[in-house]
């Protein structure tokens, strides 16, 4: 990834879809999630004409295909990123709900593996209701940056903070590492991944709670431990952030109907086309693709359909119109997060760490309300759409770039000229990008002896 990804792109027709999100229902399944829509009605007289696909037109698509999807890119600041003994203990790591102050929200409250690791919410609820949608984990290893708002740089970051955030898992630091230290089926495994517990000896001489959050007694807790202790703690945090990162990279999409069609194409077979995607959903690509209609690859290009950076779509504004700053809080958050490249837990040189590094508070004023483009695989199972979950369906989120609200001179979107049969295309090519994940893989299952999380 280069600095390119912070840089907005100025469009001067609709940047499209760049806020779809993909949210979750509390809970979990052992299901396959790989259930495809019925075979597509194709009208026989108008497939020769509706696959009549150029030769650059087919490398464009195959360049939107899974089979263009390259395994995550290195992370240089968390050395056991592809070590499957530590996706392993990330894997037990991310159904545990002994790791939330109740003891019954885990990861999996929020990220439910048949709804592609989201949760169905507007908004997610962990121990109270948050103001956020909950993200697709599917792909999350291929991106730079993390929450809606970038405000974490690593997926290891991102997996320490809704441990300790009050309306989430609302533990706290002492008490994730002392479960993680005690419990007879974690501590061999950390011993496997990371050696000892990081030099904190007896771990259950420390206070049960305490740490840098929380309430006041939690943080006086965490105050009166030696600055020798609070260090080994923070370096068995990072570790367990490290581990449940491990585990989240080996998340990824399967392929669509979309993804089969495009091989069919290469492959020049058309009766194989004629049952993979319809008519109505082969117009609909075409309009995607089209840069003179719709611009949608601006913001929703490779094989995930995004460019991993952050635009100004016309959602900054909340509920009671109240502001929601997205990039421009998640440049500030990064730059001072203990736990980002640069931090002293990250395992990365700080040559490693481009892209925070290219980051400066001078860029934050440019990044008022801005959020992050997600992927668009798995559309038709991660709704509500938009970090605030605000559109219900696919056909609002297209509503909305027809019609966008006032003001929208002043971001980087002008009206989505397309008439409602155009607009229903769009939609069911969209459809057709839902993949899932390979739930018979027990990797994407609760372990075996993980109680399941069903707090709600």
């Amino acid at each position: 990834m280069t600095a390119r990804l912070l840089l907005s792109l100025r469009a001067p027709q609709a940047l499209f879809l760049c806020g779809l999100l993909i949210a979750t229902s509390c809970g979990d399944s052992r299901t396959d999630s790989r259930t495809d829509s019925p075979a597509p009605v194709r009208a026989p007289a108008a497939t020769a004409a509706i696959d009549a696909w150029t030769e650059p037109e087919i490398a464009l698509l195959e360049s939107l295909a899974i089979g263009a999807l390259q395994p995550p890119p290195p992370q240089a600041s968390n050395r056991v990123a592809d070590d499957r003994k530590a996706a392993e203990l990330g894997h037990r790591l991310f159904f545990a709900p002994q790791l939330s102050g109740d003891g019954r929200v885990s990861c999996a409250t929020c990220h439910v593996s048949s709804l592609l690791f989201t949760d169905g919410r507007k908004t997610s609820r962990g121990l109270a209701d948050t103001t956020r949608n909950a993200p697709t984990l599917v792909g999350s290893g291929h991106s730079p940056w993390m929450f809606w708002d970038g405000r974490r740089d690593s997926l290891w970051a991102q997996a320490l903070g809704p441990l300790e955030a009050g309306a989430e898992m609302g533990s706290t630091r002492v008490a994730v590492v002392r479960h993680v230290a005690t419990d007879p089926s974690l501590a061999p495994l950390y011993q496997q991944v990371f050696g000892s517990a990081s030099g904190l000896g007896d771990v259950t001489r420390l206070p049960e709670r305490a740490g840098p959050f929380g309430d006041s007694d939690e943080q006086a807790a965490w105050q009166r431990m030696t600055a020798a202790d609070r260090r080994a703690v923070d370096v068995a945090f990072a570790n367990i952030g490290k581990a449940i990162a491990a585990y989240e990279r080996l998340i990824e999409p399967g392929p669509s109907r979309f993804d089969r069609y495009v091989e069919q194409l290469r492959a020049g077979s058309p009766a194989a086309t004629e049952a993979t995607l319809s008519d109505e959903e082969i117009r609909g690509l075409r309009l995607f693709v089209d840069a003179g209609r719709t611009l949608c690859l601006r913001c929703h290009n490779g094989p995930l359909l995004t460019n991993q950076s952050f635009h100004q779509v016309g959602t900054a504004t909340g509920e009671g119109a109240l502001p929601d700053f997205g990039r421009f809080l998640g440049i500030q958050a990064v730059l001072i997060d203990p736990f980002n490249c640069l931090g002293s837990f990250s395992d990365a040189s700080p040559r490693q760490c481009e892209e925070l590094r290219f980051l400066a508070k001078s860029h934050v004023a440019g990044e008022m309300g801005k959020f992050k483009t997600p992927t668009l695989r798995g559309l038709p199972r991660t709704g509500p759409y938009m970090h605030d979950g605000r559109f219900a369906s696919l056909e609002e989120v297209i509503e909305h770039y027809r019609s966008p609200p006032a003001g929208a001179a002043s971001m980087e979107i002008t009206p989505l000229e397309l008439d409602d049969g155009e607009s229903r295309a769009l939609v069911a090519f969209l459809s057709s990008l839902d993949g899932g994940v390979d739930l018979a893989d027990p990797w994407l299952r609760p372990p075996s002896d993980a109680p399941s999380s069903a707090h709600r």
